[in-house]
Formats: C-alpha cells, sequence, structure tokens
C-alpha cells in the first residue's frame, strides 16, 4: 500500500520549514534509516531519516520550497510489490492526497444587494483587524498545542496574545515574549489599521546603488524576529567590570601544559564559560527566568554560548557547566560549535540554556552590549584582553585588562544582584584557581 511522506516536525516549536535538498529522487529505492532530505528549521538544517521502505513512487515538494507546512505530503512512498503508478494513482484518489484547487474552492456567492454588500464588508474588516491575535471567524483561538500549554502555566490570556506564526497562529515564542504592556498597545494598532480600505502593502526596496540581494533563510528570520521582540520587551540594564587576566593567563598555560598528552586545549572561552556557570550558582538571584506572574530560578547553569555559523548566530547550550570540569566544556564546545557551523546541532543541543555569553574578543572589540535571549535572564558580553595601565598595589603597571559586561532583564533581576554577579565573576577571573576547585 502507497505511503504518503509527509515534513517532519524537527524540533518542538517547528510549525514549518524550507526542503532545502532531497537526497533521493523518484524511482530511488529508500530503506529505513536512509537519509531522505535536508531540511532547513528556524535554527539549522537537519537530515531527515526514511521509516517506512519502498520505491519514491513521486516527489510532490521540490527541493528549495520555503513555508512547507509541518504535515504537508512531500513525497509518495511505493511499497515493495507495488508499481509506482499504482501508487500514485491509489493516492490520487485518497481523501490524504494534495489537492490545493479542490480543497480551497468555493461555490460561488449569490448576487448581493448594495445593502448587503455593506455588511459583508463589516465582517471582512473585524476578521482582519482579528487575524493579528489569532482569532478565527468563530471565537476560537489559533494556538500550536505547546503555545497553549505554556498559556495555561503562565495564566496567560491567549485571545491578547499577538500570533506570528502562519496565518496569525499563536506559538511558543508569542507566549513566552508575552508582556502585559503589549496586549494594551495591540487593540489601539488594530484600530488603527481597521481604518484603512485595504491592508498596505510592504513597499519592495529600491535603490539606484549597485547592489546585491540575498533572500533570508529561515535562521534570518528567527534571529531578526527574536531579537526585536526581546529589545521591544525586555527591559535590559547593563553593567560592566574591567577584569585582570594575566592569572587566568597562567593557569591556563599551565592546564594546557599538563591536558597535551590528552590532545586536550582550553581556550580562554572555555574559562570563562565555566567561571559564569560558577558566579550564577553564587548568585542564584541571577540565574532566572521571567514568566509572566512567576519567576523561575534554576537549580544547575546551562551555559549557550553563541557561535557565528555561515546561516546566523546560533547559541549551542554547555549543559551543568556549573559542575563539569575544564576538559569535558573543552571538548564538547569544540564538538558542539563544529556543528553548529556546519547547521548539525540537533534541538536538544541548542534549545533552553539558563543564560548565555557572547565572546568577540577574538575580533578586537574592547567592549560591547550584547542582547538578552529570552526566557533567559542575562547575558554576558566579553571584550578582547588588552595590555592596558592598571593601578595594582598603589602603583601603575601594565596588565592584561577585559572589560565584560553583563546584560540583565530588569523585570526579574535588580541592579544590585546584576552587581553581586559581576563581582562574583570577575574574583573567580582574577583568583581561578576556583575553578579547578
Amino acid at each position: 500500500m502507497a505511503v504518503e511522506i509527509k515534513m517532519p516536525a524537527l524540533s518542538p516549536t517547528m510549525e514549518e520549514g524550507t526542503l532545502a535538498k532531497w537526497l533521493l529522487k523518484e524511482g530511488d529505492d529508500v530503506v529505513s534509516g536512509n537519509i531522505m532530505a535536508e531540511i532547513e528549521t528556524d535554527k539549522a538544517t537537519m537530515e531527515f531519516e526514511a521509516v517506512d521502505e519502498g520505491v519514491i513512487a513521486k516527489i510532490l515538494v521540490p527541493e528549495g520550497s520555503e513555508n512547507v507546512a509541518v504535515g504537508t505530503a512531500i513525497a509518495i512512498l511505493a511499497e515493495d510489490g507495488e508499481s509506482t503508478d499504482d501508487a500514485i494513482a491509489a493516492m490520487s484518489g485518497s481523501s490524504g492526497a494534495p489537492e490545493p484547487a479542490k480543497a480551497k474552492a468555493k461555490p460561488a456567492a449569490p448576487e448581493e444587494k448594495p445593502a448587503e454588500k455593506k455588511v459583508v464588508a463589516a465582517e471582512t474588516s473585524n476578521a482582519a483587524s482579528s487575524a493579528g491575535t489569532g482569532s478565527q471567524k468563530d471565537g476560537r483561538i489559533k494556538a500550536s498545542p505547546l503555545a497553549r500549554r505554556i498559556a495555561s502555566n503562565k495564566g496567560v490570556d491567549l485571545a491578547a496574545v499577538t500570533g506570528t506564526g502562519p496565518k496569525g497562529r499563536v506559538v511558543k515564542a508569542d507566549v513566552e515574549g508575552f508582556t502585559p504592556e503589549a496586549a494594551t498597545k495591540a487593540p489601539a494598532a488594530a484600530a488603527s489599521t481597521s481604518t484603512s480600505a485595504a491592508p498596505v502593502e510592504a513597499k519592495p526596496f529600491t535603490t539606484d546603488i549597485p547592489h546585491s540581494s540575498e533572500k533570508l533563510n529561515n535562521v534570518r528570520k528567527v534571529i531578526a524576529r527574536r531579537l526585536t521582540e526581546a529589545k521591544q520587551t525586555v527591559p535590559h540594564i547593563y553593567l560592566t567590570v574591567n577584569i585582570q587576566l594575566d592569572a587566568l593567563l597562567k593557569l591556563r598555560s599551565q592546564l594546557n601544559s599538563a591536558l597535551e598528552s590528552k590532545g586536550i586545549k582550553l581556550s580562554v572561552n572555555d574559562l570563562l564559560i565555566k567561571a559564569l556557570a560558577k558566579a550564577l550558582m553564587e548568585v542564584p538571584k541571577c540565574n532566572v527566568s521571567f514568566a509572566g506572574d512567576q519567576l523561575i530560578t534554576y537549580e544547575r547553569a546551562d551555559i549557550s554560548v553563541a557561535v557565528a555559523a555561515p546561516s546566523g548566530l546560533i547559541t549551542p547550550i554547555i549543559k551543568e557547566a556549573d559542575t563539569k570540569s575544564l576538559s569535558a566544556i573543552s571538548t564538547e564546545m569544540k564538538e558542539l560549535a563544529g556543528k553548529a557551523r556546519e547547521g548539525k546541532l540537533q534541538p536538544h543541543e541548542y534549545q533552553g540554556g539558563t543564560a548565555s555569553i557572547s565572546n568577540m574578543g577574538m575580533f578586537g572589540i574592547s567592549q560591547f552590549d550584547a542582547v538578552i535571549n529570552p526566557p533567559q535572564g542575562m547575558i554576558l558580553a566579553v571584550g578582547a584582553g588588552e595590555k592596558r595601565p592598571a593601578v595594582i598595589d598603589d602603583s601603575l603597571q601594565i596588565a592584561t585588562m577585559m572589560s565584560v559586561t553583563g546584560s540583565f532583564d530588569h523585570r526579574s533581576i535588580d541592579g544590585a544582584d546584576g552587581a553581586q554577579l559581576m563581582k562574583a565573576l570577575k574574583e573567580l577571573i582574577e583568583n581561578p584557581m576556583g575553578l579547578v576547585a
């Protein structure tokens, strides 16, 4: 019997994806476990493995197709002993076959009188104004099951949440980024847009300057959306400390000499990951997430580390960094960074985290402010270690100094608590034996 191969959900929050590449073609044999296609999710490009066995009878969605909804039939598989023609005919005749033209067809509406037309126009306007909040004409809220569960746990009214998913559907990120302030602005925005006879379409970008253009991939779209939401909805407070690095660099050199035989070479970033994790455990008021009417305090430090990948920024996670050895952190970080640059990270390797670290010191950046990655409560921005004049033992000397800035969600972390974290971090880095204790 023919089998429909459907667009899989490769992460808990995936609503749609791009079918980047088919690795099999029509007529190819399929064995369970074969890699059939590469699918670009909102975070990475992932391989899609076959579950059933047979022959590819027909490819329904060509490679390169964007915004393919989860559950959409993308190919037809003919099982053993079944011809490809029979498989295609069987699926075309079944209710599950993709027949977009028939599915979307509607009977012609009878001719309306002028008064009736005004009523219909008003109803259409009302429906359009509710689309932004995920409402349907019958009053139901369009939302993913995960979004409904999170909203229930947080006590959030889905009717007040603006949906950014397909056709205004409320998704996980919408609920997590929801604030009462945003809800009060939504009706006013809806009222202003409803005064127009027709929705205003975004004008295409035009310029007479020679240029090239590239369509945004899913990862870049998500980065743009989430960072915009973070800056609009999360009140950031920034705290900077200058830290002397000489003791840390000396310890790193000693540890690398001892670990050389094992093929392990610690980076400064590996030690900073450990330092941040331990500081978070010393100041648990900063190891938190704001969740509407709740404050979530984590019992371990999972550190998300910003990695620049070809498709865009991604943050693989070092879980339980507060209890892992430096050599374990170094080995795991190298593996995760490699997978991130190849677009091969699995969802559990980049989803979650209790705090983030972004290091741009290798680019010579002295200091910068990073944007918080909700629902995390803070992110550490690390600048370059550089020789600077410093007062040491009441005398002016040259020392290797580094500026580090913490960005804190001021809804959940008070300035004094953030300052305590930065103080603990500075002490750990300037007295680094605590990192190996």
